[in-house]
């Protein structure tokens, strides 16, 4: 039997030809994805993060929008304290849902998932609705012609005396 066994040299060099064609292969898949995406940035905008991002984005303007009221209703001696108190608030706000975001970032996807199915469930029921209100008389004449609700009137009534 003559089986010839690889050299621990050549095995070597075999595997640094696959080592270097895998990083090869590697960097340039990164090097098309992150093209793809620079072009999908320039043509649709931004995508949007994930939940947990949006609703940090949503605070952060709600409280930048509060603090940038003027009440008129306070005059202009409890304005600025005012505003400062608004100010806090909102600080205080934003110091209590910051950590809850940071914990739980996937809670955020989740909720988010079942609002969309909720409203897909409520489109879909609606929708359904809408096109038995829409669909016009002739279901409802069919309805009539198999007995499910013949009105007043129409069927064979029984007397009955009350004396």
């Amino acid at each position: 039997m003559s089986e010839e066994h690889p050299t621990p040299d050549a095995t070597a060099a075999d595997d640094d030809v696959r080592v270097t064609d895998e990083d090869a292969w590697a960097k340039a898949c990164a090097e098309d994805l992150e093209a793809e995406r620079a072009r999908r940035r320039a043509e649709y905008g931004t995508p949007p993060g994930s939940a947990a991002e949006e609703l940090r984005k949503l605070v952060d303007a709600v409280a930048d929008k509060l603090s940038g009221l003027q009440n008129p209703l306070l005059g202009a001696v409890a304005g600025p304290a005012a505003q400062q108190v608004v100010r806090q608030v909102v600080q205080q706000a934003k110091a209590a849902v910051e950590p809850v975001i940071e914990r739980n970032p996937d809670v955020f996807d989740h909720l988010a998932a079942a609002g969309n199915e909720l409203l897909a469930a409520y489109r879909s029921a609606v929708q359904n609705q809408e096109r038995r209100w829409t669909s016009g008389p002739t279901d409802l004449k069919d309805d009539f012609s198999h007995g499910k609700d013949r009105g007043e009137g129409t069927s064979p009534g029984e007397h009955i005396d009350l004396d």
